[in-house]
């Protein structure tokens, strides 16, 4: 592709930069766009995916046809079927005219698919059927429909990881994959980072009609250090938020673009899980089922300590206080008044060692007979080893749903209850924050 193609490409379409890495993926797009071809966009959050999305279609013989974008992650499960392939009258509870579905609009444009990993495996089936035959059913309806419309995805994750892991079908990755396009993070173009950030701050500028923000030169080394894990959408916010604050001071200097920095890279929503894991998370992509698997690894880690103290009680009949100043920490923000569980293979974290009283006085030897008291005056016996507290189970699951409802509402709460970027912090798709807000009865203010 000539320079001035690609140049005239990015005036068109408002791409700013010019790093070798997105200059290739412009030209990739440029020469598929006037073919039929399936293309895969795979890049970071954030990056601009769908852009590439517009220049395909824009650049290619459909140009008059129609053009939409389905973020995947955004419908719920036991709607998708519908609003990409339409129902039928009666087809469901609800469904009380025929409707048309995205595929059957769009025939003879384009539909641009973001968020493809996050669709699920029967719809995954039926977009194949569209792919290899340009066939489609409507549901609740047995009658075959033909459209011709030309599939652009786009995916934030490793589709061969989904893959391993069974979440997304093979045979349909490699025929989204027939043409692939990556997108670079911000923090791979070099100098487009400051190319951008003067261009939204110039435009914030034109648009309130004030003075546009100038950076220092070691402001803009500042700059150029920074990560953006959230890439242009981050940077864009940044921009903003500096123009509207200073005022008075419309030069920035290095040390207050990093006081932006610090604040702006260091909300969490005060649960140490996700703080630990935030800067991770773009790689990561953390699934629903590996956010749970921490939280029980944590609890895990727990137990382990707890199960050494009641050995040690076992064998000397009283609590080494030097083990429980090492494990203090086990024993912050615990209600009082619980009763200690134990059975041979399940432990509570929430456990107040100082309501083990062994039975008997003088020297304590293992017995078979342990009492087990609260400050209620409730006694648990051990029967042969085993102490008999039916709500154990129960209580564990308890305490992980609770965490997971915790971390939840606070993510809403840090968001100020937009969904899309508390599924970003949660490391969860939207589609799955839905079906959770539902499940624990969450408010939303």
């Amino acid at each position: 592709m000539q320079i001035s193609e690609l140049q005239s490409i990015k005036a068109r379409f408002g791409i700013i930069g010019n790093s070798s890495a997105l200059n290739h993926a412009i030209e990739v797009a440029g020469q598929v766009a006037p073919t039929d071809m399936t293309v895969l966009i795979t890049g970071e959050s954030g990056s601009g995916k769908e852009s590439f999305s517009k220049i395909i279609h824009n650049l290619s013989a459909r140009k008059h046809g129609q053009f939409i974008a389905v973020n995947c992650g955004a419908i719920p499960e036991g709607t998708i079927d519908s609003e990409l392939f339409g129902h039928e009258k009666g087809a469901f509870t609800g469904a009380i005219d025929a409707r048309k579905g995205y595929f059957e609009v769009t025939d003879g444009g384009t539909i641009f698919l973001d968020e493809i990993a996050e669709m699920p495996l029967g719809t995954q089936a039926r977009l194949l059927r569209v792919l290899e035959n340009g066939e489609f059913i409507r549901v609740g309806s047995s009658k075959v429909q033909k459209t011709n419309v030309r599939v652009v995805a786009a995916t934030n994750i490793n589709l061969m990881t989904a893959v391993e892991r069974g979440k997304f079908r093979e045979d349909l990755y490699y025929r989204l994959n027939t043409v692939p396009i990556f997108v670079p993070p911000l923090r791979d173009r070099g100098m487009d980072i400051e190319l951008l950030f003067r261009k939204f701050t110039t435009d914030f500028a034109e648009k309130y009609r004030i003075k546009p923000i100038q950076l220092t030169p070691d402001a803009q080394q500042v700059l150029l250090s920074q990560r953006f894990p959230g890439n242009i959408r981050q940077l864009k916010n940044l921009a903003e938020q500096i123009s509207i604050l200073e005022v008075d001071d419309r030069i920035i200097d290095g040390a207050k673009l990093s006081a932006y920095l610090q604040k702006n890279n260091g909300q969490s929503i005060g649960n140490g899980l996700i703080r630990r894991d935030f800067e991770e998370k773009q790689a990561d992509n953390f699934s629903e089922r590996e956010l749970l698997y921490k939280i029980l690894f944590d609890m895990k880690k727990d137990v382990t300590e707890l199960k050494k103290m009641f050995l040690d009680v076992l064998k000397n009949g009283e609590i080494n206080p030097e083990i429980l100043k090492q494990n203090e920490g086990l024993f912050q923000n615990m209600d009082t008044d619980r009763t200690f569980p134990y059975t041979p293979n399940t432990y509570q974290p929430e456990i107040n060692p100082a309501r083990i009283l062994p039975t008997g006085q003088g020297n304590y030897t293992p017995s078979p007979e342990l009492t087990i008291i609260n400050l209620n005056g409730e006694n648990h016996e051990n029967k042969g080893g085993f102490i008999d507290v039916t709500h154990e189970a129960e209580e564990v699951s308890f305490s992980l749903e609770k965490q997971e409802k915790d971390m939840i509402i606070k993510a809403l709460q840090k968001n100020k209850n937009k969904r899309k970027y508390a599924a970003q912090d949660l490391g969860i798709s939207e589609r799955t924050l839905y079906r959770k807000i539902k499940q624990y009865d969450i408010e939303e203010e």
